[in-house]
């Protein structure tokens, strides 16, 4: 009996098999094709403005996802091919999953140091330092730079724009400008580190690009940031900050947990450089470093009389709204690579004007259209390039959404934040600043790979 169940296990996988075999339809002339391309652009229109209507990200995108391939399926089915559209699901939703499982636990970090008041405690010191207005902007600036490879573009953006609005809601000029080059040095900072940006981590997971070798765009980065920002400094007044904060210190625990989110990156890292396992399992290892912690801080805390630390509170207090929009977003264009149409969109784009001009114009649509999408489909795309390539697309992808406000989550965010200090139309106007920093990152980049620009 043992053994008909171990062979009924396993008949599944061979009869995916056979299938997975079979060239994929083509249906970029089909009507289903047509249809599910239009639906992912109007998904994509209700994304682009949630500012406005409120209309979480996430529900137009899991629905159109979910409609995509039920067409695809139902196409499929007609052919006689009812596993292949099972097999090519099964596949996005494995890379999503391990997406999924690392940004939650990463998340869930977060959260537990916002609570233990790490992030509150920074903010305070250096509004109680007491700095001039020009000295703040490089100080949130140069911390966003370097917080934003640990901790998430977004989150550090979050950081700093707190900040700058405590100290600075008197110069709304100052809060405008300083906020501006947060979210350039966020997003640059988030480009050499494979936890800085969803992009990079896509592409660490993927294996094109190791650990280590992400460090290379770190110079690259550094100039993306410090061209604009050297620039921007002399719009803002030389005067001494002030602010009303008084001083926050950390919870227990605080500062411990700091330390455990820096082993749990060291875990994922060993699992896949040395384990050549998935870096989420190396994560989810780390989460319980996390969980045995809050043991002892809620054993604790119980004893002193206060409200007891409970880490899964801090599971649920993670992104889902960003996390269910990686979802639809990774399954709506995982179907439409499966149609056919980002092998099309490889032909035209990458055969036709190579690999270094695609990659530029990769940034430059990210600053449209979020860089998640577009970075999924590069890489559903797969085309032939060089490790030196790969780090290219991975830095004009990151940064490339730092010349418009809307093209990226960390300036989406400080427009929220900043009560109408920070807007669409002030990020604008140092659009032009803002590229001579993403074309001087390019070619030094090109420069250091010995890459020929022509």
């Amino acid at each position: 009996m043992t053994k008909v169940l171990f062979l009924l296990a396993w008949l599944p996988l061979s009869v995916f098999a056979s299938d997975e075999l079979a060239a994929p339809l083509d249906l970029t002339n089909h009507w289903v094709g047509y249809a599910a391309l239009a639906l992912f652009v109007l998904a994509y229109i209700l994304v682009m403005v949630e500012e406005f209507t409120h209309f979480r990200k996430s529900k137009p995108v899991i629905l159109v996802a979910g409609v995509i391939w039920g067409l695809i399926g139902w196409v499929y089915a007609s052919n006689g091919l009812p596993h292949s559209a099972e097999v090519a699901l099964r596949h996005n939703l494995l890379e999503y999953s391990e997406l999924f499982l690392f940004l939650l636990v990463a998340m869930t970090y977060i959260e537990a140091m916002r609570e233990r008041l790490v992030f509150e405690s920074l903010k305070t010191w250096l509004i109680l330092k007491g700095f001039t207005f020009r000295q703040l902007f490089w100080m949130t600036g140069f911390l966003a730079f370097f917080i934003s490879p640990m901790a998430d573009n977004l989150t550090t953006a979050l950081i700093m724009g707190a900040v700058v609005l405590a100290v600075g809601s008197s110069n709304p000029r100052f809060v405008s400008i300083a906020m501006v080059n947060i979210v350039v040095a966020s997003n640059a900072g988030g480009a050499f580190s494979p936890f800085g940006d969803i992009t990079t981590l896509m592409v660490w997971q993927k294996g094109l690009v190791e650990f280590s070798e992400f460090f290379a765009l770190f110079l690259p980065s550094l100039v993306n940031f410090v061209v604009p920002a050297a620039i921007m400094h002399f719009a803002i007044e030389d005067k001494k900050a002030t602010g009303d904060q008084s001083d926050v210190k950390i919870k227990l625990g605080g500062m411990g947990i700091v330390v455990l989110f820096t082993l749990t990156i060291a875990t994922a890292v060993g699992f896949h450089s040395f384990l050549h396992l998935p870096p989420a399992m190396g994560m989810m290892t780390g989460l319980s470093y996390l969980m045995i912690m809050s043991y002892f801080i809620r054993r604790k805390e119980r004893h002193l009389q206060e409200d007891g630390f409970d880490v899964f509170r801090k599971v649920a207090g993670a992104e889902w709204d960003t996390l269910l929009f990686f979802f639809g977003i990774i399954l709506s264009v995982g179907g439409l690579g499966f149609m056919g149409y980002l092998a099309l969109t490889s032909e035209m784009i990458y055969a036709s004007l190579g690999a270094t001009y695609a990659n530029i114009l990769v940034g430059l649509l990210s600053s449209v259209v979020d860089n998640i999408p577009v970075m999924f489909a590069v890489l559903t795309m797969n085309p032939d390039m060089s490790t030196s390539q790969w780090l290219l697309v991975t830095l004009t992808a990151g940064v490339g959404g730092s010349l418009l406000s809307v093209g990226s989550a960390a300036g989406v965010a400080l427009m929220g934040q900043s009560n109408g200090l920070y807007t669409f139309v002030s990020h604008l106007k140092w659009t032009g600043i803002i590229a001579l920093g993403y074309m001087a990152s390019v070619a030094v980049h090109l420069w250091m790979s010995g890459i020929a620009f022509a």
